[in-house]
């Protein structure tokens, strides 16, 4: 049984043998890249609904994955597809859920649950081979599964030192301080990790940044030790109002050297400039988010996983909104007007996704040669 905290049950069957987990119940537009939905640290303490009926087609492979472990707390499908056909896949879907002791369940109607959400709202849910009970499962889901709103989940998959990526590995780093890292020609950024996917820092290092990653609770003081031309603030999961250490470094570094935030640090920065965040009803997490830039009057198609938002009411006068979802006119996007600071709540790294906002590395690159 799939069990919503609100009585709302769906039977169902799953397909990595018996088992129980709890999380926020989301759901995922995209047709394609589970891989990267299971790894993507965002997901952190939520179960992931995919709309797109088959997966599982494809398989797993070393590759494309977001970062070093399935992230999800549980994958709920329409229909899993045991025999994958595909050159690079190394595994099935099933496999790979088993191999991290993953929970996954098919057959029953993912769209049902997604209209309920979507009028309803993200809530949380279980989902047991064990407990066939509904109003006992219920009930467990209210009671055993914690709210995503107040819940700091950063600290619980951000690093625990210094590391840059080589390939899909992490390099660790004794003395980051040192120099010996940096290359010629090449900016320096200090990525805080709060969840950070493994694209972004390839994003980075292809706009032609030298990037070393820190942990979420590195300091402002630590941070400008390394001797960064730019900091940039990752994704993650979780609800930024409890992330005080974190918006206290970013409103310390705020001037004092070019500053890029996605997703998580995009709202980070939100509030470290004195606005305010609220959780969205239902969030957007899909590949076809409609957004504006209102700088250019182009519209882009962006990944998009989050479900919290920056309130653009509340930034302050020196802060512009530069970018609007078209669906729902929520905040996307800001600079400051003074102060070298960008900000963006999608993925413009994708993975999965279109790659319509690969532009704004750059960007990222062009105000650190300006500064």
């Amino acid at each position: 049984l799939l069990a919503l905290e609100d009585g709302r049950v769906f039977p169902c069957r799953s397909f990595t043998g018996p088992g129980e987990a709890g999380g926020e119940v989301v759901f995922n537009t995209g047709m394609t890249g589970y891989q990267e939905v299971l790894t993507d640290p965002s997901y952190r303490g939520q179960m992931v609904a995919m709309t797109y009926p088959l997966v599982g087609n494809y398989g797993v492979n070393p590759e494309d994955v977001e970062s070093d472990r399935i992230q999800v707390a549980a994958f709920l499908l329409r229909e899993y597809q045991e025999h994958p056909n595909n050159f690079r896949a190394t595994q099935t879907l099933k496999g790979y859920l088993v191999s991290q002791g993953k929970m996954g369940i098919h057959g029953f109607d993912t769209r049902a649950l997604v209209r309920h959400i979507r009028e309803k709202g993200a809530m949380r849910g279980m989902v047991s081979t064990l407990d066939l009970d509904p109003a006992s499962l219920s009930r467990r889901a209210a009671a055993e599964v914690p709210s995503m709103a107040g819940l700091d989940l950063a600290s619980a998959v951000t690093t625990d030192r210094p590391y840059r990526l080589s390939g899909n590995e992490k390099d660790f780093l004794e003395s980051p301080g040192s120099g010996s890292w940096r290359e010629g020609g090449k900016k320096r950024v200090v990525a805080y990790d709060f969840g950070i996917k493994y694209n972004i820092l390839r994003s980075l290092e292809a706009a032609g940044c030298e990037v070393i990653v820190a942990p979420a609770r590195f300091g402002a003081d630590e941070a400008l030790a390394m001797k960064p031309d730019g900091v940039f603030l990752s994704n993650g999961p979780g609800d930024p109002e409890p992330l005080g250490y974190a918006i206290e470094t970013a409103r310390s570094l705020a001037g004092k050297l070019p500053v890029f935030g996605i997703c998580l640090g995009h709202q980070i920065l939100g509030l470290a400039l004195g606005g305010r965040t609220y959780k969205l009803k239902f969030g957007h997490r899909g590949l076809n988010q409609p957004v504006k830039n209102l700088k250019t009057g182009r519209i882009e198609i962006t990944s998009q996983n989050h479900g919290f938002a920056v309130d653009q009411k509340s930034l302050p006068p020196e802060v512009e909104l530069t970018h609007v979802n078209l669906n729902d006119d929520t905040c996307e996007g800001f600079r400051h007007k003074d102060l070298p600071i960008l900000a963006v709540q999608y993925h413009p790294e994708a993975a999965p996704g279109p790659h319509d906002a690969q532009y704004l590395f750059q960007d990222f690159v062009e105000m650190m040669k300006a500064r």
